[in-house]
């Protein structure tokens, strides 16, 4: 009997026991849940964007302001637009503080216009204004350096730990692509796409619900417009400037599909004279050496007319870039010897000064190039960007930059000599460029 009243209540206690362990573990599950909760939820906080948020700017109100004609003024509190190190995607020969610039007061200059005031840049109402399109920039290096702004520009927006550059050999083509979810995080994909060897790595970060922006910032190597011998991105180099005059399809396919198309193209037309060739890329047989300004004109020409043909202009709207400064000679802003941009920290405050190094003609036959198409029924806009370039000596590389060949023995002994003063620090004066050049973008676009 005795036995039987200890088995039942060992099998009380046992049930008992059970019950009470259940329930620790319960309460430890939930605490356990609670804390986890907490965790995601403090993760979505920390790199979730705040809602978009629209500045309902009146882009078309600035009709018949002009944008181009203005003047510096020192702005410490509203630029830099991002900084330098927090967008990874600046090569080393933008980069210049990672090269040694200390002095970063070319960053803080914003333009202001003698008739408006420029609207204030705003990523999300960008990218939430250019939804479903594609914008294409296609040039020179420095189309490249202003492409390269856009997207750090773009970028800032983006949470750390969602972006991804992924380069191929080779790649004529690079291709910037924004996301967004429909509730709280931002996505991003960077694709670099190469027509020369046609492979393709695209790397998406996907989640469910969402909401894509599907905005594309492109740049597009074709310095000379048509087929070159400096058509190849990395290795073009050449003693001689060789140009195929009637041969454009090759690099002009790639753009068909775009909402925004920014040209540029003049600083592979710098030498005297250059090599054109007549016929296809493949089977060109008839050549002759022309004047660079003649050369200019033939290849607008061939241009204008492949943009006339193929190009949906309800759909797409175009712009070309005037040509930049390039300050290599020290003399036009009264410096002695053989100096240049070197060491220069402050803006030219000399109203309408133009340095020696910009090829006015070359610009006039810009300007008449375009008029006649405008006459054709074809508008696309010159974004003049040349005289407030002017004025910024102080916002080259210089030597705080990547080269990406060993310098001479003579360069070294003279860092005049090795200086960049063509193109453009970042952060600096191509974001002003994108920033008026996104004022006439986003007119009509709601």
């Amino acid at each position: 009997m005795e036995k039987k009243k200890k088995k039942r209540l060992e099998g009380i206690w046992d049930v008992k026991h059970m019950f009470e362990s259940s329930l620790i573990i319960f309460f430890i599950i939930g605490a356990l849940a609670t804390t986890a909760v907490y965790y995601v939820n403090s993760d979505e906080q920390e790199t979730s964007p705040p809602p978009l948020v629209h500045n309902a700017v009146n882009y078309d109100s600035l009709d018949g302001c002009d944008l181009f004609s203005g003047k510096w003024v020192y702005d410490n509190n509203s630029y830099p637009l991002y900084q330098e190190l927090q967008c990874p995607y600046i090569p080393g020969e933008f980069a210049c503080e990672q090269h040694g610039r200390i002095n970063s007061n070319y960053q803080q200059w914003r333009w202001q216009p003698h008739a408006c005031n420029l609207p204030r840049f705003d990523a999300r109402e960008v990218l939430e204004r250019l939804r479903g399109k594609r914008v294409i920039f296609v040039g020179d290096s420095v189309n490249r350096n202003q492409w390269i702004s856009m997207v750090c520009m773009l970028q800032t927006v983006i949470p750390i730990g969602l972006k991804k550059m992924q380069k191929v050999a080779n790649a004529s083509l690079f291709s910037f692509k924004a996301f967004v979810s429909g509730s709280t995080r931002l996505f991003y994909d960077l694709s670099v796409y190469t027509t020369i060897t046609s492979l393709q790595q695209r790397y998406t970060y996907i989640n469910t619900n969402i909401q894509e922006y599907d905005v594309s910032i492109d740049f597009y190597w074709a310095p000379l417009l048509v087929e070159s011998n400096a058509d190849h991105p990395a290795k073009h180099k050449r003693n001689e400037r060789v140009v195929h005059v009637q041969s454009i399809e090759n690099h002009a396919k790639n753009w068909v599909n775009a909402d925004v198309l920014v040209f540029n193209s003049y600083l592979w037309w710098g030498t005297p004279t250059l090599k054109i060739l007549y016929g296809s890329s493949e089977d060109a047989k008839e050549s002759n050496i022309v004047s660079n300004h003649r050369g200019y004109r033939m290849v607008l020409k061939i241009w204008s007319n492949w943009l006339r043909t193929h190009i949906n202009h309800t759909r797409t709207r175009s712009y070309f870039m005037s040509m930049t400064a390039t300050h290599k000679r020290g003399a036009d802003w009264g410096k002695e010897g053989n100096a240049n941009c070197l060491n220069e920290t402050e803006p030219i405050m000399k109203d309408g000064f133009w340095e020696s190094g910009s090829d006015m003609k070359m610009m006039r036959i810009l300007e008449l190039s375009l008029n006649k198409l405008k006459a054709k029924g074809v508008n696309v806009q010159m974004m003049n960007i040349t005289q407030l370039t002017q004025y910024r000596k102080d916002a080259h590389p210089s030597i705080h930059r990547l080269f990406y060949s060993a310098l001479k023995a003579k360069q070294l002994s003279n860092p005049l000599n090795y200086a960049d003063c063509t193109h453009w620090c970042l952060p600096g004066v191509p974001d002003i460029w994108n920033e008026l050049l996104l004022t006439y973008i986003l007119r009509g676009v709601k």
